[in-house]
């Protein structure tokens, strides 16, 4: 699935939280990363594709650091609001346009995304940019929708896989020098779908090694 336009997610950074549907999302796929890493209190972690840092914050109590990387000044205003309002010592809020050839700073023991990689055009080169950011054994761990029909967004700007087969990722990951590579099921989740109703999504969750 192939788009030139980038979505504007700045437009939508405000009315972002507002959504319940978008919460419990994040809440669900903190809750399956929590059961599937040993998460530890020396751990500094990186939240790529962050949005408002609705996992960002899910994880915050779990590790030393976290720092949400995002595309959007908007999206990441949003997660600056959060850090001042709420007092965060050990969250941080760094723009990067990886598509643009920009790249995080620092190592890192544990990088998550959630929903991120359907935005990506180069699944590959995000995969080997990802080995790159971590430390020696650090993890990576990684929600996205399996394979769909393109209901799920249904304006799919700025999205360029309806989903993903989870073989053909263990796959790309392999090639990226990623190992120890396992896949499960975060959730389930409902969604309304314009003409067709209630429709289920299946959210996979799959983490490597370096």
């Amino acid at each position: 699935m192939e788009q030139e336009v980038r979505k504007d997610f700045d437009k939508e950074a405000a009315q972002w939280d507002a959504s319940p549907f978008r919460t419990m999302l994040a809440s669900q796929v903190a809750a399956a990363m929590i059961r599937e890493i040993q998460l530890s209190a020396e751990m500094k972690v990186l939240d790529f594709g962050c949005g408002t840092g609705l996992l960002t914050l899910n994880l915050q109590p779990l590790v030393q650091s976290i720092t949400g990387a995002d595309s959007s000044h908007g999206m990441l205003g949003a997660l600056k609001d959060k850090i001042k309002t709420q007092g965060l010592s050990n969250v941080q809020a760094e723009f990067v346009d990886f598509e643009k050839g920009e790249h995080v700073a620092g190592g890192y023991n544990l990088i998550v995304s959630s929903m991120v990689v359907h935005h990506v055009p180069d699944t590959l080169a995000l995969f080997k940019e990802w080995h790159r950011l971590l430390l020696p054994n650090g993890q990576v761990s990684f929600a996205d929708l399996d394979t769909e029909d393109g209901a799920f967004h249904g304006d799919n700007t700025g999205v360029f896989h309806l989903g993903f087969d989870r073989q053909n990722l263990i796959l790309l990951l392999q090639a990226a020098g990623f190992h120890t590579i396992r896949d499960t099921t975060a959730t389930i989740i409902s969604k309304e779908v314009e003409g067709q109703g209630m429709r289920e999504f299946s959210i996979f969750l799959i983490t490597a090694q370096k």
